[in-house]
């Protein structure tokens, strides 16, 4: 056993031995080392630290490995194909990475690159890579790991039964299909087992499980599954799994044979047992099962204890295969809206919000159907988002409570175009600002946020697919494509005397 990898006695007066599962080494290969992995932020672009890298380089770590996104903040970034995180910042952060992998080799595993993942956002990030590259006279290899799939793809996987729908979702229609900007396939290990396997130096991966991106280096290098895709979970987000998730940016990851060490990059924070745990339950409903493509990893006998006061040992983590499947996402563009806001302090409205929003809404409805011709108007829908009370959930408050001091007020108009939501917007806008919560009382004044008042937000996108496939092959909805910058190198340089 490595001695940078202790192992540590769960139990008092027993220590748990080298147990390893030949059926579960990866690649054939009897492993018996361990692989210390760099996780050096929750998502590339949110600030890496070069003092941490740095840390754990001089700590032995082989790999540097980050999500770069995720579907948290919505449809739009896939639809549109654009990161969330601006250019400046993921570029200042790969340019710390990419500092590090020239000088020590250590390779760099991106996964959902440019924030979704589609290969528009792929690209996005391939570009800034091979501009980094120039500005620091480097030339590594680079791995494309495309997962965006053609509608003609998903459609012939669904007429053959393959494709799942996953809650809320029903069965997959073509129409669904056909109204999807783009549509990926979430990459689970083997795509960067692979890439790993053809000697990239840099991986830019599409679509991934933000585990994956994490667990496939020490796989890859033989390590037991269910340390490595336990470790994949406890890192995916960075220095969230420590006890200060804003003290540093990153942490390190130890899996060996038996199980795996995490400890923050900052040598200001910890990790305890309880921060550690905990995280198998961010973005994830059972506290001891995680799904990923083909499988399961079970936590339920895992055990987590101390190591030195800020370091936390993990062992008993179990990998279950299962049939492979790979998670479909697919993006969609809608129609568009304006909206306007308002602060209220009027005590009528206060005292009866729930009854005010829906006598507004009815006459905002009443207003726009009388001011719009109908066969102009066609299909709308106007909303009203009382915050402060109940825009988040939308459900109403139990009876008894109190009323806030004040409410923000959110109009939202939702029509086919642009300029009819404006329109609807301009139409409605005397009832949103004046309209009063008693009627014969002198009418109130709602503050403006803005002016103008009505905002054009532009189009709306959801997610239409959230379905999963199944797959005899986990390569089969997978693209590798290779840059090898130092053969580029020679050729740019011609261009450039040119």
């Amino acid at each position: 056993m490595d001695k940078n990898c202790p192992l540590v006695s769960l139990i008092p007066g027993f220590m748990i031995g080298p147990q390893i599962n030949k059926k579960e080494a990866s690649m054939g290969r009897l492993f018996e080392g361990c692989v210390k992995v760099i996780v050096p932020c929750g998502s590339l672009g949110a600030g890496v630290r070069e003092e941490e890298i740095a840390y754990g380089l001089a700590a032995g770590a082989q790999v540097i490995a980050s999500d770069a996104g995720s579907t948290d903040s919505g449809a739009a970034y896939l639809a549109l194909g654009k990161s969330k995180n601006n250019r400046g910042s993921v570029k200042r952060d790969l340019t710390i990475l990419m500092k590090a992998q020239a000088s020590s080799g250590v390779p760099i595993i991106i996964g959902t690159s440019g924030q979704a993942g589609g290969d528009l956002n792929l690209n996005w990030t391939r570009d800034i890579v091979i501009e980094v590259a120039g500005e620091l006279g480097v030339t590594p290899k680079v791995a494309l790991i495309y997962c965006e799939q053609e509608k003609d793809t998903i459609k012939r996987l669904n007429a053959q039964g393959r494709i799942k729908p996953l809650a809320p979702h029903g069965e997959l229609e073509d129409a669904t299909v056909d109204a999807c900007e783009h549509i990926v396939a979430a990459l689970g290990v083997e795509p960067f087992i692979a890439a790993l396997d053809g000697g990239a130096d840099i991986i830019l991966a599409g679509r991934s499980t933000d585990t994956a991106v994490i667990a496939c280096y020490p796989i890859w290098k033989g390590a037991p599954w269910g340390p490595s895709w336990h470790a994949g979970k406890t890192g995916e987000c960075g220095v969230q799994c420590a006890v200060n998730p804003t003290l540093g940016s990153g942490i390190l990851l130890s899996v060996d044979a038996d199980g795996f060490n995490v400890e923050p990059l900052s040598q200001d924070n910890l990790c305890t047992p309880h921060s550690v745990s905990a995280h198998m339950l961010y973005e994830n409903s059972d506290p001891f099962r995680l799904l990923e493509p083909g499988g399961i990893l079970n936590v339920a006998d895992a055990r987590y204890a101390d190591l030195n006061g800020r370091a936390v040992r993990v062992e008993g983590s179990r990998w279950e295969p299962m049939p492979y499947t790979m998670k479909l996402e697919g993006a969609a563009a809608g129609a568009y809206q304006t909206i306007m806001l308002v602060g209220i302090q009027d005590p009528d409205v206060l005292k009866d919000i729930d009854g005010f929003h829906d006598r507004l809404l009815e006459a905002l409805y009443a207003r726009t159907r009388q001011s719009i011709p109908a066969d102009e108007l066609g299909e709308f829908h106007i909303s009203l988002r009382m915050y402060g009370w109940n825009a988040v959930t939308g459900m109403k408050p139990p009876a008894g409570t109190l009323p806030p001091p004040e409410i923000g007020m959110l109009f939202v108009a939702t029509a086919a175009t642009q300029q009819l939501a404006d329109t609807i917007a301009q139409a409605c806008n005397p009832y949103f600002f004046h309209y009063p919560s008693v009627m014969g009382k002198e009418l109130p004044s709602y503050g403006f946020a803005f002016t103008p008042a009505d905002i054009p937000r532009g189009r709306i996108f959801e997610f239409k697919l959230n379905h999963v496939v199944q797959l005899e092959d986990p390569m089969e909805l997978v693209r590798i494509k290779w840059i090898d910058l130092s053969e580029a190198a020679p050729a740019a340089k011609e261009l450039n005397r040119g």
